[in-house]
């Protein structure tokens, strides 16, 4: 969920200055349910001193929010994670997040989650198809095979690896909440080195790593069956968007042997000014 902007600017409108008030970020992640949620803020530095007032603000307006973290790094290391600052509220930042009626515990401080990449789950879910297989690597806490089961429940089985083991022990605890132990196998480890050992053929594989996922392609295109789909994810400039994953993934199949047909190309999220994380569904044969 995301707070718009001008909400939080006419709640501040009494206590920040005019020219404060317009760094104010475009938006800010409200991750949780109406019962308990978090609030994950980027604050520039100017407006640091105010930090504290911001919170509070943001916890009248939506009073479900317990606590407001303030972003004090960029996403780093091979768990991808994010350094926060808790500005204000409870220590406890383990939450319960609704998503299109599924359930996903977490605390952001400990595990890779985007609240704003739920649509695209949400497309993706809705091309599967009955009796599928399906292969979600670097699977996280589970929001994408959950919700995948969740939305088609005629899917034969979805194998879920991820490296984390912190987020893997969320991911069974979320198949468990969601009631899908019999749809869903997560795995914790590296899936370069779990693939292999499944000895399995994919429907369906989704690489939701948009940084290093091309490191892997080779592992996911051994695993595809033929005419199988592969969800690509990667970064991309504005100015071009997609090349860099097509010839990525051309380049990994014809060493292999394979061939491509580009189904669709999607940009998914802005991540940076004139970045975004883009998706590639790619045809195996």
């Amino acid at each position: 969920m995301l707070l718009k902007r001008n909400d939080l600017r006419e709640a501040l409108k009494n206590k920040l200055s005019p020219n404060e008030l317009l760094l104010m970020p475009r938006s800010f992640d409200i991750i949780g349910s109406r019962q308990k949620a978090i609030a994950i803020i980027e604050i520039p530095d100017p407006l640091k001193p105010h930090e504290k007032i911001i919170a509070k603000a943001l916890m009248q307006i939506h009073k479900n929010i317990t606590s407001v973290l303030r972003k004090h790094s960029k996403r780093n290391g091979i768990y991808r994670l994010r350094q926060y600052e808790l500005i204000f509220g409870d220590d406890d930042t383990e939450i319960l997040h609704k998503e299109y009626n599924c359930y996903f515990k977490l605390d952001p401080q400990k595990v890779y989650f985007s609240s704003r990449e739920g649509t695209d789950r949400l497309k993706i879910a809705a091309q599967v198809m009955p009796g599928e297989v399906i292969l979600v690597m670097f699977s996280g806490i589970g929001p994408l095979p959950i919700l995948i089961a969740k939305k088609q429940p005629n899917v034969k089985r979805i194998y879920a690896i991820e490296l984390n083991p912190i987020a893997h022990h969320y991911c069974l605890e979320n198949v468990r909440i969601n009631k899908l132990a019999e749809k869903i196998v997560p795995i914790q480890g590296d899936v370069r080195e779990v693939c292999p050992k499944l000895d399995l053929k994919f429907d369906r594989i989704l690489m939701p790593l948009p940084k290093g996922a091309h490191e892997f392609l080779d592992v996911a295109i051994k695993c595809a069956r033929n005419e199988g789909i592969i969800h690509f994810y990667h970064w991309a400039l504005e100015s071009d968007l997609y090349s860099e994953a097509e010839e990525s993934v051309l380049k990994i199949a014809t060493k292999l042997g394979r061939t491509i047909d580009i189904q669709s190309m999607v940009r998914v999220l802005p991540f940076a000014p004139r970045k975004w994380k883009v998706r590639l569904d790619v045809k195996i044969h």
